[in-house]
């Protein structure tokens, strides 16, 4: 009998999508995505190895609490939302260890696609109070932001560099079986 594909939607009421990036090589800046949307499609039901993971974030709902710096990455320097509005992911979860996963595929930024790769743990499944199915996960890693066309670059009087390369990505994601 042939395993049926189930269709899980990101909830993006419970999920929340978090970058920090160093400033000035002493602090780090911490910023987050307001609208995303994505889906995970499992080939048996509540096993998530081998799942399909498609997602897209909408680059000008970037929020670092500080509306000129936001304006600054929403301009041509960074993402330059007016012409790129999404930053994309298309892959697969596969199990390393008990609730321990790879994620594994293409993550694209101002048209530069690049193979990356997350851990991602799978927090559990449960149903919750209205009767829907719902798993959590926690994604974690890093890219190199100038990999992307995220090259702007300055540098102070004193040598110091302004924004780190590494950009380093926390992910805590909710899906609704649909």
């Amino acid at each position: 009998m042939e395993a049926k594909a189930t269709k899980w939607n990101v909830d993006p009421t419970h999920s929340e999508i978090i970058f920090k990036v160093k400033h000035l090589v002493i602090s780090t800046v911490t910023g987050s995505f307001k609208k995303f949307e994505g889906s995970v499609e499992t080939n048996n039901e509540n096993d998530f190895d081998g799942a399909q993971v498609n997602f897209s974030l909408d680059t000008a709902s970037i929020d670092t609490n500080t509306k000129d710096r936001d304006t600054h990455l929403k301009s041509e320097d960074f993402f330059h939302s007016e012409k790129f509005p999404n930053l994309t992911f298309s892959g697969k979860l596969k199990k390393a260890s008990g609730d321990n996963y790879k994620l594994v595929g293409k993550m694209t930024i101002k048209d530069n696609t690049k193979d990356v790769e997350f851990t991602a743990e799978h927090g559990g499944t449960a149903v919750d109070g209205y009767g829907q199915t719902k798993a959590g996960f926690e994604i974690t890693g890093a890219i190199n932001r100038k990999e992307f066309g995220l090259t702007w670059d300055a540098v102070t009087e004193t040598g110091s560099v302004v924004v780190s390369n590494q950009v380093k990505l926390q992910l805590n994601v909710q899906v609704v079986k649909a």
